[in-house]
């Protein structure tokens, strides 16, 4: 493992600095728009923009890079980005915080397109999965970390996002001084959503719905534990169970797919999502919050990589790249419109329509795979691709799945 990463450390530091500085702010911007007066269908809109933003971002920032180089597009888009959190000090006030959820989107979208790209020029096709393991840590742990900055203001309440902008800044810092060279700009070839939905029905529903569940939880469920009456503190502990959760129970999931109907798993992690999204609905504070949170974030995190290797089990080799960047396009639309109808529900049901709507989503994809269930046949158990972790960012991060071939990387 440590062999493995130590040609692409310099990336893993970037990239865990970037998450602790970058991580929280969506917490951080509901919390504050929330403690201003504003409606839940405001804070919705303004997540929204993040999301619309990272739309935009994975579809434009792969010109950027080409045109102009890995590390001067690296350091544009952090500049952009240390520049916009700092701007959210400036002035409380919904629309330009929009404005500036939009930019952050955009800016990281393109940071990870530089960074996922280098991280596969760099790992040998052996050393994939470890590499792929320890961006995944440096991810996680980096968004989990930086939920406690939520309580650092004290009487200033710039000073959070002073110390996001400080730590997004640091992160330039070990890419630019990596003596290793910078990747050469490739271009991704073309695969249709249609395509997509034609070879597998349950791994795009199943990653639309993954995405409105994560998008509107992101965006309104720091509201809803604040509304449910914890402190600061609670809230980001809440958040930082709930990712800790998701990396939990991943691996332990993905495996029993591997061993059985991966469809059945997937029915089953969106059937116990729902179940534990409508119990979130209901209750108030107190531990059982935060041990259904944990369970919540380890089930929720998991359907995106189930829905990727279903995807694969039924995709040729050559173009597995390809649909990844359709999968993550329509995470993100889902993500986007995550925010939107979540805020709906919150206002005509309350606090817990939040978790109503997730449980909703989820239903929802349940029975997308319980009717591709009766619909055709499971993939036979040996032409099952091995399960991989795999982060809900830019489609260059499934470079690094081991199950992708080399000439399918060379293509890009």
């Amino acid at each position: 493992m440590l062999l493995a990463i130590q040609p692409v450390r310099s990336l893993l530091l970037s990239i865990f600095m970037l998450m602790a500085g970058s991580g929280f702010l969506a917490t951080l911007i509901s919390l504050r728009l929330n403690r201003a007066g504003s409606g839940t269908m405001t804070i919705g809109i303004v997540a929204t923009a993040y999301f619309g933003g990272l739309i935009i971002g994975s579809l434009r920032a792969g010109g950027i890079v080409r045109r102009v180089g890995h590390i001067r597009a690296f350091a544009a888009f952090v500049a952009l980005l240390s520049a916009s959190t700092l701007s959210y000090a400036l002035w409380t006030q919904p629309l330009f915080w929009m404005l500036l959820r939009l930019i952050d989107g955009i800016c990281v979208a393109g940071v990870f397109v530089c960074l996922e790209s280098w991280l596969n020029d760099r790992t040998e096709p052996q050393m994939r999965g470890s590499v792929l393991a320890a961006y995944m840590v440096a991810l996680y742990s980096g968004q989990a970390i930086g939920q406690l900055l939520l309580g650092a203001s004290g009487s200033l309440p710039a000073i959070p996002f002073q110390l996001a902008s400080i730590l997004i800044s640091l992160a330039i810092i070990p890419l630019c001084l990596t003596r290793s060279a910078a990747p050469a700009p490739v271009e991704a070839s073309a695969f249709s959503i249609r395509s997509l939905l034609a070879a597998s029905p349950l791994g795009a529903w199943g990653a639309l719905a993954t995405g409105m569940m994560l998008g509107a939880f992101y965006g309104l469920a720091a509201v809803h534990v604040r509304r449910l009456g914890l402190d600061l503190s609670q809230t980001a502990g809440f958040m930082l169970i709930v990712i800790l959760g998701g990396v939990a129970l991943q691996w332990p999931l993905g495996r029993l797919s591997d061993r059985h109907d991966r469809r059945q798993v997937i029915v089953g992690s969106f059937t116990a999502a729902a179940l534990v999204s409508l119990a979130l609905s209901l209750i108030g504070g107190g531990p059982l919050l935060m041990g259904l949170g944990a369970l919540f974030g380890g089930l929720s995190f998991a359907l995106y990589p189930l829905c990727v290797a279903h995807c694969n089990d039924r995709l040729l080799e050559t173009e597995r790249v390809a649909a990844s960047g359709r999968l993550v396009l329509i995470y993100s639309v889902g993500a986007a419109l995550g925010p939107l109808i979540g805020a709906g529900f919150m206002t005509v049901a309350g606090t817990g329509g939040l978790f109503l709507f997730i449980a909703l989503s989820a239903g929802l994809a349940m029975a997308v795979g319980l009717w591709r269930q009766q619909a055709c046949a499971p993939v036979p158990g040996k032409y099952q691709q091995d399960f991989q972790i795999v982060p809900r960012t830019t489609p260059m991060a499934s470079l690094l799945d081991p199950n992708v071939s080399d000439d399918e990387t060379a293509a890009g």
